[in-house]
């Protein structure tokens, strides 16, 4: 049974995966954020990456049998676009390299956007997708982008049709998060607390203005952290900003469904498994799906799924 890896090094959290054509397994381990800080600065994050990665490989060729390996496949820039670079990504693309010399085998660079978008659609039990137009949102800490994808070739093609034009959803809610107490990053305690919320704490969602599927979420910091300073509970404020950037994720889409009527609409990266937003993102009049929970977060299993995907293919 040939194996496809695949490498993710985010800023976030190391991982390594294999796929097998119909199933596979990623392993992940957060980078090491120190307390009341909101992320690492990249070179750190390069560190620890190649610290992480002997451990975790380790626990993936106790699985995958390395003679077995046809391809490997490695994130290697943020998004598909011209420009795009993060150096936390060289990790990955280097070790990605280095294996498939040793073991003879090709080498797909992708990115991590399109990582992503495999992994939710996957996940979801619609890799159909990655054929046919569709949405997707790629909501997770440093990105909010509404996105039409059209097939092209093995991977998704993503052009950026929406989104924020500043904050991010996840660096909202980690921000207000760290700031009520919360270890980085904060999306797992942000969702809990806002489903503990009572209906007469709750505090009504701010009305983002959104045009041609654009928002901002810049102001919606100070005025979570007046919540804060306001003696307001981790959980009213918790729902507050989930029901805030729900409540513009959605019109953004509605917006967007105008122009491209139909389409199903995928939602990927880690901020798309909140249990609130999820709530409140069910369309009902279109196709919604949702990465699994496990598939949200940065992890490594759509890139082995692109390069598995290319090797079919003959890319």
């Amino acid at each position: 049974m040939p194996y496809f890896l695949g490498i993710d090094t985010s800023n976030y959290t190391t991982s390594v995966a294999f796929y097998d054509g119909v199933t596979g397994e990623n392993y992940g381990q957060l980078l090491p954020v120190p307390n009341n800080t909101l992320g690492l600065r990249q070179s750190d994050a390069l560190f620890f990456h190649v610290k992480q990665f002997p451990a975790l490989f380790d626990t993936l060729f106790q699985t995958v049998d390395f003679t077995s390996v046809a391809a490997v496949g490695a994130s290697t820039r943020p998004r598909a676009v011209e420009g795009s670079y993060m150096p936390c990504f060289l990790a990955g693309e280097s070790i990605g390299h280095v294996l498939a010399s040793a073991l003879g085998v090709p080498f797909y660079s992708v990115s991590h956007q399109q990582g992503h978008i495999a992994a939710a659609a996957w996940s979801a039990d619609c890799l159909k997708l990655l054929d046919q137009p569709h949405l997707a949102w790629h909501l997770s800490g440093g990105t909010t982008e509404l996105l039409h994808v059209i097939p092209d070739g093995p991977f998704p093609h993503a052009e950026k049709i929406g989104g924020t034009d500043d904050l991010s959803a996840g660096q909202l809610i980690d921000r207000i998060g760290v700031y009520l107490g919360a270890v980085f990053p904060a999306g797992k305690t942000m969702d809990a607390w806002s489903l503990e919320a009572s209906g007469t704490e709750e505090i009504k969602p701010f009305p983002v203005k959104v045009k041609n599927s654009v928002f901002s979420l810049s102001g919606m910091e100070n005025k979570g952290k007046a919540l804060v300073d306001a003696g307001k509970t981790p959980q009213t404020v918790a729902r507050f900003i989930l029901d805030t950037i729900g409540a513009a994720v959605l019109c953004a889409t509605e917006q967007a469904l105008l122009q491209y009527p139909g389409l199903p609409v995928l939602f990927a990266g880690g901020v798309s498994a909140s249990k609130r937003l999820r709530q409140i993102l069910m369309l009902p009049h279109v196709q919604v799906q949702f990465a699994g929970p496990a598939y949200g977060t940065d992890n490594a299993m759509g890139v082995a799924i692109l390069a598995c995907r290319a090797h079919k293919k003959g890319d």
